[in-house]
């Protein structure tokens, strides 16, 4: 390293991604991003809110009040409880596509998601939302760096080169 190069400012891009479905094809397209983006060193922030928090829960139901309860049961489970956006069919459509991506070789959404881990991919949940769905911090997975209010993402998002909505 030289002297010249200590002096400059990062040069690194960065990509800030607002994951708001839990849909398993919109998830696999946000980690399909944010692990692209991460190969090819931008520095990546994912801020998961409402039903995109499904991508860092663990697979314990949660929630305390009657209307917690209900959310926990209409809308259970972790990353792999996932179903495509399209073509449910009653779990039957998640059954088919985890299939056919099993099939071509492509890695699952639990292992999209380690790959981001392993890469240094920032996950942000969104306390707002947590609140609201009441999703306690020890019911996600332990990667999550913290849970944080919109304006946090945003000063992210202001910084970054590229931000998407997914």
């Amino acid at each position: 390293m030289t002297a010249n190069s200590q002096l400059q400012p990062s040069t690194s891009k960065k990509l800030a991604l607002i994951i708001f479905s839990g849909d398993l094809d919109k998830l696999l397209a946000a980690f399909t991003i944010a692990t692209g983006a991460a190969a090819s060193q931008m520095e990546v922030t994912m801020f998961f809110t409402f039903w995109g928090l499904r991508a860092l829960k663990k697979k314990k139901r949660t929630g305390k009040s009657f209307f917690g309860r209900l959310f926990g049961l209409f809308y259970p489970g972790d990353i792999s409880r996932s179903s495509p956006s399209r073509l449910s069919f009653g779990g039957l459509g998640r059954w088919m596509f985890k299939r056919m991506m099993k099939a071509k070789k492509i890695p699952s959404l639990e292992a999209m998601r380690q790959m981001a881990i392993e890469l240094g991919v920032k996950f942000y949940g969104c306390q707002m939302s947590m609140e609201v769905m009441e999703i306690p911090r020890e019911s996600l997975i332990p990667q999550v760096e913290k849970c944080v209010g919109v304006a946090y993402f945003l000063e992210k998002a202001r910084n970054s080169d590229v931000t998407l909505f997914i």
